[in-house]
């Protein structure tokens, strides 16, 4: 089942980012999940694509426990049915897979492990699609190199996240992706807030359509929050780059707002 996030698939050194305490490494075809049990999602995720070989498969797999950890260390069915919670992907079912097509499957359909998955509010607006489709816009801007890029993305584990069914359900997730530009490193990163959409008071609340909001952050500020090391990938950083200063967050609501 397993190969793993690769760091050196840039030709670049580039660990996967990795929080202050321990947590449990799972390596899938092309990614690797480090799994917070307490917490029963994924507190980093990160997945190497080459763009060169990616491949367009019909959506094949079932969403399934991973059985190298206990039930209860994985937010499971429970926790989406009968709600408006979605699982939310966070390795994208497309981003594994390529190379040959038998690769490119076992990879598609090992995204849909409950350890790579983490409740998003149902419902999609166009802040949404634009999280969704933040990989696609940077290999696009990556072709002019070697079309491989370095994703890595998790929710923001946060202590006052609010309880439901056993879970605390994310507010915030982050989403880093690294290419390289010429022999350098580069990276953007970038939050997802869906805190405006989830109230649990009473059982569990979706909000209107609308509440999703999408921002280009400085990456020293996502690894402070996250609570995660990003080792070169905090000077990597593009959006530092352009002169935006550090402290800066850009409200994102179409392609044209990323800085690249």
């Amino acid at each position: 089942m397993s190969d793993g996030y690769d760091p050196d698939f840039l030709g670049i050194p580039l660990p996967l980012p990795s929080p202050a305490r321990a947590m449990t490494r799972l390596d899938y075809p092309r990614f690797s999940v480090l799994l917070d049990e307490r917490r029963r999602f994924a507190a980093v995720t990160g997945v190497v694509i080459d763009g060169a070989t990616l491949r367009d498969l019909p959506r094949t797999g079932e969403w399934r426990l991973d059985p190298r950890v206990t039930a209860d260390a994985q937010a499971g069915p429970e926790v989406y049915s009968r709600n408006d919670l979605d699982r939310g992907h966070l390795v994208r079912r497309r981003d594994p897979g390529w190379g040959t097509p038998a690769q490119a499957q076992d990879a598609t359909e090992a995204t849909f492990f409950y350890t790579n998955a983490a409740p998003q509010a149902a419902g999609f607006n166009q802040s949404k699609e634009l999280w969704l489709g933040l990989e696609d816009h940077v290999l696009t801007y990556a072709e002019s190199t070697d079309r491989r890029l370095a994703v890595f993305t998790a929710p923001v584990l946060g202590d006052d996240d609010p309880p439901y069914r056993g879970i605390r359900v994310p507010l915030r997730f982050w989403k880093i992706a690294a290419w390289r530009d010429g022999d350098a490193l580069a990276a953007a990163g970038f939050v997802l807030d869906q805190s405006d959409l989830v109230d649990t008071r009473q059982g569990l609340v979706v909000g209107p359509l609308g509440a999703f909001r999408t921002f280009q952050m400085p990456i020293a500020e996502i690894a402070a929050e996250a609570g995660v090391e990003v080792g070169p990938l905090a000077a990597a950083d593009t959006f530092v780059r352009r002169g935006l200063r550090p402290a800066t967050a850009r409200e994102l609501r179409r392609r044209d707002d990323i800085v690249l």
